[in-house]
């Protein structure tokens, strides 16, 4: 499908040529649970499920925060040009330097069992996880979806706008959500990294988007922290990307240098509170 249609019309047509499967509505449903935390298991040595063993940490831009630029608005001026859109591909905090969307994840081999999966998770295990085209941008920023979720795109803007994935175990989507519509969308496979999700309406508009098995997934909020709830005890393997850094493969951690070859560390998972405190990553990482 093409990245760029001329007319509307030609949009809708090519849209129609996505995967079965997403059914086009107009009512609001329920809104359900969306953004737990998901991670993917790597070399697992202890499969033995427990309450309280969680992962958490901060990254932090170790450097003055860079200035977020005003996005470049070239379609719908009348409305997105009043919404105030700022790039997000390097979002840092000016008051503690948090370093916001880096998505960490258990990385499982391929051909490596699931991990046990806690019960918390039993209650959005088939739940929908929305993806908002709202104020000419889309949110969250990133998105993580479980195989057995159901995406929901909703346009909440008074225009037309447009949702691009594209993911390679699943089939890609390049669709329109005309004004207040609604698009459902299921992901049986998962994704070994995160997909792009763009807009051929509105070049400024991005993001990213997840699949996993398993619900053990996450995203440093706008401090920089991040955690990883209810993860099976044991050694597992975990994965730090960033859209504009890519791996993160060279960080600080308590003072020291650590270098993680493709953004991946072994960990051991105990029960209670497993901190890796304040992970700090040089600007020259997120030199575009």
């Amino acid at each position: 499908m093409s990245d760029v249609i001329g007319s509307r019309r030609e949009f809708l047509k090519a849209s129609s040529a996505v995967a079965a499967g997403a059914v086009l509505a107009s009512e609001d449903p329920h809104r359900a649970m969306a953004g737990e935390a998901l991670v993917t298991p790597g070399s697992a040595i202890s499969h033995s499920s427990s309450d309280g063993c969680d992962l958490k940490g901060r990254f932090v831009y170790d450097g003055a925060p860079p200035p977020r630029k005003p996005a470049v608005i070239t379609a719908d001026r009348e409305f997105c040009g009043k919404q105030n859109i700022l790039e997000e591909n390097l979002v840092v905090n000016p008051a503690n330097r948090g370093l916001a969307n880096v998505i960490v994840w258990l990385h499982l081999a391929r051909g490596e069992s699931l991990p046990p999966i806690h019960r918390s998770y039993a209650e959005t295990e088939k739940a929908e996880v929305h993806l908002d085209c709202d104020g000419c941008r889309f949110q969250p920023h990133v998105c993580l979806l479980r195989t057995t979720q159901t995406l929901l795109i909703r346009n909440l803007n008074p225009i037309g706008d447009s949702a691009k994935i594209d993911t390679l175990s699943n089939p890609p989507i390049n669709i329109l959500v005309p004004m207040k519509g609604q698009w459902r969308q299921s992901y049986p496979n998962a994704e070994r990294l995160p997909a792009r999700v763009s807009c051929s309406l509105h070049p400024w508009e991005s993001g990213w988007f997840l699949v996993n098995e398993h619900p053990y997934m996450a995203v440093s909020n706008a401090d920089g922290n991040f955690a990883l709830k209810a993860l099976p005890s044991g050694k597992w393997v975990f994965q730090f990307w960033h859209e504009q850094a890519g791996y993160l493969t060279e960080l600080k951690s308590q003072g020291k240098s650590t270098a993680w070859k493709r953004g991946r560390v072994e960990l051991e998972i105990k029960p209670g509170e497993n901190d890796l405190g304040d992970l700090l990553l040089a600007p020259e990482r997120f030199a575009s």
